[in-house]
């Protein structure tokens, strides 16, 4: 029967082992991917999977190009969806005392000499949550964090105190950058700030590329760590919130840190920074 369409016994099985070999690749791939979203961050793009995988999957015998990857994940849906935000939580509209951008076309050279820090939310069954946190904008790293069921100042008073016990260079010079809201230009927090010799800096306008990098690390820790969905209760989520920041700190490898992560550099402070900024020809270093 397989002779009346010009192929020889020998090469039809041939062509079907080869197949069956495909299919059974293209399984194991498509496991590898799910195991590493569902341990460093589920919204991990294809780029940094086709390198985080490469050894794995030279291990089990699988050649494959990138192209191919690519391809092989847009055929089983696992490509990386576009979002948008959709919760405002900045108020900016306060009788306080709005301080300078003291950073703007400006990068830092060491880690704790530039802080960001943002609040985002976070859904449970019961409303909102929200998320304060303090990044270093050197090496990524989140030094403090709070989850609380209110916006008070707070809220952000808490996050900066674990930020500063978290310090690892105590003597360096180090700003404060913010966007506008009325919990950072509270007396309150600014004075916390300048008792321990913390300079303040803020955003000019709504522009998310003045404090770019920690509106990126709130986006990060929501869409790859499962923070995005509703979640039973505020106790929960801040056990998953403890969970995703100890992935992203200590093993979750950045393309900005050339795939090091971020406790890596922020101890051993070997690499250059990588800005969000469009145009990245007008940047200055950061001298503090």
């Amino acid at each position: 029967m397989i002779q009346c369409f010009g192929v020889s016994k020998q090469a039809f099985y041939k062509r079907l082992k080869s197949h069956q070999t495909r299919q059974t690749e293209q399984q194991l791939i498509i496991r590898l991917i799910k195991e590493y979203r569902s341990q460093y961050g589920l919204r991990t793009g294809g780029i940094k999977l086709y390198q985080e995988l490469k050894a794995d999957m030279d291990r089990l015998g699988i050649k494959i190009g990138r192209d191919k990857f690519y391809r092989l994940m847009r055929m089983n849906n696992l490509l990386v969806p576009k979002l948008k935000r959709f919760h405002i939580t900045t108020d900016s509209k306060h009788r306080f005392f709005k301080y300078k951008n003291l950073i703007k076309d400006k990068v830092p050279t060491r880690p704790e000499q530039l802080w960001v820090s943002d609040i985002t939310y976070i859904k449970t069954q019961n409303g909102h949550s929200y998320l304060a946190l303090v990044t270093d904008a050197y090496s990524k790293q989140i030094m403090g964090y709070n989850l609380a069921s209110h916006m008070k100042t707070s809220l952000c008073i808490d996050a900066l105190r674990m930020a500063i016990k978290n310090r690892k260079y105590k003597n360096h010079k180090l700003i404060h950058h913010s966007d506008r809201g009325i919990q950072y230009c509270n007396p309150q927090y600014t004075s916390f700030t300048e008792e321990h010799g913390i300079q303040m800096s803020m955003t000019e306008k709504y522009d998310p590329y003045e404090n770019a990098v920690a509106e990126r690390v709130n986006r990060t820790l929501k869409y790859e760590y499962d923070l995005k969905r509703t979640i039973k209760n505020t106790n929960l989520a801040k056990k998953m919130v403890k969970r995703a920041v100890e992935i992203y700190n200590n093993k979750r490898p950045h393309f900005s840190l050339k795939l090091n992560t971020p406790n890596f550099v922020h101890l051993n402070r070997n690499v250059d920074y990588h800005s969000y900024k469009r145009n990245k020809q007008i940047l200055e270093l950061l001298t503090i």
